[in-house]
């Protein structure tokens, strides 16, 4: 590392924790029943961890910083995540009547249900941070705004701090399990340089079910818009200009984590100063690639899988 450079490319603070995937539910769950699911995956979980997870195996330099209970759980999601050589030394493990998080997800045919436990995800609070550690990187990155309901209130004061050190900020807010898409949101886009919606998150955001109203609407408020459009890949606008980029073709497995992983890819490209263009096909080929195997990290931690994918559809 040459003198002067920052420790990390990119540091995360957010949730960690496993998801727990059953495959093959019938598409209604009646009660009293014992249903059987032929398949199932316990792998690294949470947003905000699998973007780290991936972002490290695409090469970058990433610290990650969270809080997690003194359980058996939380230890395996630590030591999958610190295996893909993400530096994990500020995640504290804390005793206590809260354990880690977990999400269960029921997959069936077309559609799925997911459930969380969230036990330390609402614990993370801006005096967990150290911000010396984290503002020793290019750029921030937050997932999974809603559920950080113990960090939540003070993200504005965090990403002013961080800016003021000059770095870049993203956000991706995931799901809103309240469904009520607030939460002070407004405030903190005014620090944020991209934002990575999908398109129904940015509908619910903008409180309208015209997609393009939608994205109008909210690249106003940042100066750089990302939107996943799912099997119609991906688009961005910055100011005037709008950028589109298709998905890529894949043998489908599950959807776990592909939003996430898209994050991953287009960070992976924008840190080091790439075009748009490109970043966007880093967004879409991690999160295509993601989905060939169980959950969202599952394919990235398979080198050689990785390796040959990349080089298959010339990113190598």
């Amino acid at each position: 590392m040459l003198p002067n450079m920052p420790r990390f490319d990119v540091t995360i603070a957010g949730e960690l924790n496993l998801d727990l995937i059953l495959y093959g539910l019938p598409a209604e769950l009646p009660a009293e029943r014992e249903l059987l699911a032929p398949h199932m995956m316990l792998t690294l979980g949470s947003s905000s961890a699998i973007v780290a997870h991936n972002l490290a195996s695409l090469g970058c330099r990433v610290g990650f910083t969270s809080r997690i209970g003194d359980d058996a759980l939380g230890q395996m999601a630590l030591d999958r995540l610190a295996a893909s050589g993400v530096d994990v030394s500020r995640v504290r493990r804390v005793p206590g009547p809260s354990q880690t998080g977990l999400t269960v997800i029921l997959q069936a045919a077309l559609e799925r249900r997911i459930l969380t436990y969230p036990g330390t995800m609402f614990d993370l609070a801006l005096d967990d941070l150290d911000f010396d550690w984290l503002s020793d990187a290019g750029h921030f990155h937050l997932s999974s705004y809603y559920l950080q309901r113990g960090l939540r209130p003070h993200v504005v004061e965090l990403f002013r701090r961080l800016k003021t050190r000059g770095m870049t900020l993203s956000l991706d807010t995931n799901d809103d399990p309240d469904d009520r898409w607030d939460g002070g949101l407004n405030d903190v886009l005014r620090y944020v340089d991209v934002f990575f919606p999908n398109v129904r998150e940015a509908q619910r955001l903008a409180g309208t079910d015209d997609r393009d109203q939608a994205i109008s609407q909210l690249a106003t408020r940042v100066p750089l818009l990302v939107v996943k459009l799912g099997a119609e890949g991906a688009m961005a606008r910055r100011g005037d200009e709008t950028f589109q980029s298709p998905a890529i073709p894949v043998n489908f497995f599950d959807p776990v984590g592909a939003g996430d992983s898209f994050d991953a890819g287009f960070l992976s490209q924008f840190v080091q100063g790439k075009d748009l263009p490109t970043c966007l096909r880093w967004g879409n080929l991690a999160g295509a690639f993601s989905t060939t195997m169980a959950g969202g990290t599952e394919a990235f931690r398979d080198a050689a899988k990785r390796e040959a994918f990349w080089k298959q559809h010339g990113a190598r």
